[in-house]
């Protein structure tokens, strides 16, 4: 497996590997991860569909891309997908997906044209005083001093970064910024979490630095993402013959490890409808394993039913499976980092059903759009910055999902700090019901409070889901916490999701679990035709240059400020780029 770049081969069919049609892939989980891996082993793989299995725990596919109507319950959306133009590995297998909504088109088609009719732009980012805008205006707020904190932990290599915390690094002058705000609402980073993957987000992303206080550069589906990404997939693969194995649990992978190093996956333990059985590997057979995952002992509340807090591992788990994983090999890395302090990386997502009109003038009065046009509505999450809760909401464009009323609107909202007492529900927010939860968040849009329990009664219905790992993709690690995506000797197996390592991406997203899968991919069967390389905005001196300038809220780094022997440094260099394409570059970005 190796990285391209450029569309030579972007466009390029690989031959057929040879022997392809003797081998069988299997697949532990349905997520992004394990599902693109399948859709790409059929596409450029060229294995026969039928020689896939997927299992799953759970009755449907998806993992942590879900969306479903809990009949007697309600919509349950645990979270939301934000995606970039430049998720290369999504975009290159979405244009082969055909779409489920309409004929002849790709996924990949007709969310470009829903994107580009219909942009995404957030018209309040965040409020204050229950409803207000809180005049952010787009500025980070960031003094000299923190922009220098940014740009020095920016060029820290990722070695000094290990086992670090963000406020090893930062201190007020950036964590009490809107910069800070906007990242953390927007990405869901703890203070406590790690330092080099805030880093991995810094560098991925440098060149959406400017869109933060619009959420500009972020694009969604037309539904939620279940239906618009997940379904498309899975039918792609069932057309192809593929075989979903549901309700049945991988209860353990046993490998047979060499001296020389050599490893292969030789049997998987498997449940089904409490039954117990053993799969064994042949020469001819091939593994690919989920680690890990952020939605794992989720709990699903209800409007007058508080959510259960699971934060123990327990048999049949994707972490405990992980665990019984790693006890075989140190190459495969160590899950006990990111799920043993939940403390530190849970937080809820709560699904709002207004059912009727009588919450939507103080949506409107906020967003400034109509929330039932079917086009962007929030543009992105609205952040409380005095929430108690750190309560942050969103509405994408309506209807979320196929079967959904049409004059009914679904709001996704979270609160990072839910062991903090509420402003109007005094009390945490994991302690509280759907309805309670709704209550705090009317009490934040500026409904009036004599109006506020009616009004979550009667006029919402609130499914609230606990997640003790939400973000526990983000727990401080080290080199090698993480596995491999293909172990150094394995023969036959792979690692997939947002637990394992691939170079310079970044987890929680869409393209970092797809990419695991496409590289899992091409490397077992020697695809050739490259993985294309993580976009390179970090090393683009353009891009570099905005987001300095926009951190500055667009002061020229010119008017820093320097002491005398700093000025007679920049005099120097200013004199050697005078009449040059470098000062025509530096005056074009605002940086002179």
């Amino acid at each position: 497996m190796y990285y391209s770049s450029g569309n030579y081969e972007a466009f390029a069919r690989p031959e057929k590997p040879e022997g392809i049609d003797e081998k069988s892939a299997y697949f532990v989980g349905t997520g992004l991860a394990a599902l693109t891996a399948g859709c790409f082993l059929i596409r450029d793989g060229q294995m026969p569909g039928n020689h896939l299995h997927f299992f799953e725990r759970d009755p449907q596919a998806g993992g942590g891309c879900d969306g479903w109507y809990y009949p007697g319950n309600g919509y349950v959306m645990r979270g939301g997908r934000e995606m970039d133009n430049h998720f290369e590995v999504m975009w290159d297998l979405f244009r082969s997906i055909p779409s489920i909504e309409t004929d002849g088109v790709s996924v990949l088609d007709e969310y470009y044209w829903l994107n580009k009719k219909d942009p995404n732009f957030s018209l309040c980012r965040v409020t204050e005083k229950q409803g207000e805008d809180a005049h952010t205006d787009g500025k980070f707020g960031v003094s000299d001093k923190g922009c220098m904190e940014l740009m020095k932990f920016f060029m820290t290599p990722d070695e000094e970064l290990e086992d670090k915390r963000i406020t090893d690094f930062f201190d007020e002058e950036v964590l009490d910024t809107n910069f800070w705000l906007y990242w953390r609402t927007m990405f869901a980073f703890y203070n406590c979490n790690s330092a080099l993957e805030m880093k991995r987000y810094m560098t991925r992303f440098i060149h959406h630095i400017d869109g933060l206080p619009t959420l500009s550069a972020l694009r969604f589906t037309k539904y939620n993402q279940y239906e618009s990404m997940i379904l498309p997939m899975q039918k792609y693969l069932e057309d192809h013959g593929a075989q979903f194995h549901f309700n049945t649990e991988v209860l353990d992978v046993n490998f047979d490890i060499q001296p020389d190093g050599k490893k292969r996956a030789v049997s998987v333990v498997l449940r089904h409808d409490g039954t117990d059985s053993t799969l064994d590997l042949g020469e001819n057979d091939y593994l690919f394993i989920t680690l890990g995952s952020n939605v794992e002992n989720s709990s699903i509340g209800g409007q007058d039913k508080v959510c259960e807090y699971l934060p123990e591992i327990k048999e049949g788990g994707s972490f405990d499976l992980w665990r019984r994983i790693a006890a075989q090999d140190p190459s495969f890395g160590h899950p006990e980092k990111f799920y043993s302090h939940p403390e530190e990386c849970k937080w809820m997502g709560v699904t709002v059903n207004t059912l009727d009109d009588k919450i939507l003038p103080y949506i409107e009065k906020i967003t400034k759009r109509d929330p039932l046009s079917g086009k962007v509505v929030t543009g992105g999450i609205v952040t409380a910055k005095d929430s108690g809760w750190l309560m942050s909401w969103t509405i994408n464009r309506q209807p979320q999902f196929h079967s959904q009323p049409k004059n009914q609107v679904l709001v996704w909202l979270y609160g990072l700090t839910p062991d903090e007492k509420g402003d109007f529900i005094k009390k945490p927010m994991g302690e509280c019901t759907g309805k309670e939860i709704c209550e705090e968040w009317l009490y934040h849009i500026g409904v009036p409070e004599d109006q506020i329990e009616d009004l979550a009664t009667n006029s919402a219905n609130t499914i609230p889901v606990m997640m003790p790992f939400a973000s526990s993709y983000f727990m401080p690690r080290a080199k090698g916490d993480r596995p491999a995506v293909v172990p150094e000797g394995a023969e036959n197996f792979a690692f997939l999701g947002e637990f394992v390592e691939t170079p310079r991406d970044t987890v929680f997203t869409t393209e970092y679990a797809m990419r695991t899968g496409m590289e899992a991919v091409y490397t077992l069967f020697n695809i050739d035709r490259g993985v294309p390389e993580v976009w390179g905005s970090q090393y683009d001196i353009r891009d570099l240059l905005k987001a300095a300038v926009s951190l500055r809220d667009g002061r020229p780094l010119s008017e820093m400020h320097f002491n005398w022997i700093e000025k007679l440094e920049l005099h120097k260099v200013l004199s050697l780029i005078k009449n040059t394409d470098v000062e025509k570059l530096l005056q074009a970005y605002h940086v002179l």
